[in-house]
């Protein structure tokens, strides 16, 4: 058997000969690139591929096949963003976030902020720690802020994405595609459930719970352990307190912050209801113009991808490839379609990274990747 020394000299040789072919393919690319602009011809040639991958797997046999298909596809991949980035040049997109990076403003300290609810809700609490001064305005549902930010009523809105027990927040997720907007902050809120009903109320008198279905699902436990009690979804966890207060019942109870009590005149049954100890809820805050601020370290983008096999593994190799970390990768269908699914990235990164914005550049201008949307380039507290 060889020492493995050796081997590994050998193997150091054989890189050394595929890095040197690979600088000359993408020599060599840059000349595909510039016969294509020529003849007007696009940068993608589906057949040509199919008839590589043919010829490359026979050639390797069946032992290797799987491996060869991989690497090819890699280097079409490389080859095709070394085209587009010659023929097309860095995208508006990479000079939209220069421009807003370069500003240099602080997050503002005072402003008026869009928040569902009512007063006494998580948002509301995200609002404040979020901006110092700010001036709520409360409405009816996430749509709604939505549609204040996109309208120009607010300069900002606050809504939440997800739960670090209850998961993402899909109807928010779905209505991001609808809207425009960027995000600008976001921010992990403790979320410390209590359970409230009027004064002089006892736990023994309760026959229904009720609150945001969010916080239903992480008091999951609480509510198993009283099975007589029946749970009921309603909009927001502060307007069902607010409710509750001028309802006069005597039978119902909320899941709410403990600021409600105060607010509302109610008293508090049970504490420490959350299933989990450490209990998250991440709150984004929205835009309609781009604005990037100097502490921004987190990025957002959404898209949908052909329906093929390796479309979305070839894209997470790409990040990879640049040493990102991706932090969340959310999938939601596209109404209409038969399992289409429209996808959010965000990963972590300075809006200054250049290979970062390369990708951008390179994501931004691929027309397999269909609906591309920059969400925004962002810190998170």
């Amino acid at each position: 058997m060889k020492d493995i020394g050796n081997i590994r000299s050998e193997i150091d040789s054989i890189d050394r000969e595929l890095v040197r072919l690979f600088q000359r393919r993408l020599e060599i690319v840059g000349q595909v690139a510039a016969s294509k602009q020529e003849r007007g011809a696009p940068v993608t040639d589906p057949a040509r591929e199919r008839d590589i991958l043919s010829r490359v797997t026979a050639d390797v046999g069946p032992e290797y096949e799987n491996g060869a298909r991989l690497f090819f596809s890699t280097l079409f991949s490389i080859a095709k963003a070394r085209q587009r980035s010659m023929l097309l040049g860095e995208s508006s997109l990479v000079d939209s976030i220069r421009a807003a990076a370069a500003k240099g403003q602080r997050f503002p300290n005072r402003a008026v902020v869009a928040c569902a609810g009512t007063e006494g809700s998580y948002a509301q609490e995200a609002v404040s720690i979020m901006f110092p001064l700010p001036t709520i305005l409360y409405f009816n549902g996430f749509e709604a802020v939505f549609e204040a930010v996109e309208q120009g009523l607010c300069p900002y809105g606050i809504l939440p994405v997800e739960n670090s027990a209850a998961g993402s927040v899909p109807a928010v997720y779905d209505m991001m595609v609808r809207h425009r907007f960027h995000i600008v902050r976001s921010l992990r809120l403790k979320v410390d459930h209590v359970l409230l009903a009027p004064r002089g109320v006892a736990l023994a008198d309760i026959r229904e719970i009720t609150s945001h279905p969010h916080a239903l699902a992480q008091c999951g436990a609480f509510l198993r352990a009283h099975p007589g009690i029946k749970s009921t979804p309603g909009p927001n966890t502060a307007v069902a307190a607010k409710a509750l207060a001028a309802s006069g019942r005597r039978d119902m109870a909320v899941i709410a912050s403990r600021a409600c009590a105060e607010l509302y005149g109610l008293d508090v049954l049970a504490e420490g209801i959350s299933d989990a100890t450490f209990n998250y809820t991440r709150f984004m805050c929205i835009s309609k113009n781009l604005e990037i601020y100097p502490d921004a370290g987190k990025f957002s983008i959404m898209l949908s991808l052909p329906h093929r096999p390796g479309a979305l593994s070839g894209l997470i190799a790409k990040f990879a490839a640049i040493d990102v970390n991706l932090t969340k990768l959310e999938s939601r269908p596209i109404p209409g379609m038969d399992f289409e699914f429209r996808f959010t990235f965000e990963f972590e990164a300075p809006p200054t990274d250049s290979a970062v914005l390369a990708l951008l550049s390179e994501l931004s201008q691929d027309p397999a990747i269909e609906h591309f949307t920059f969400l925004g380039a962002y810190a998170e507290r």
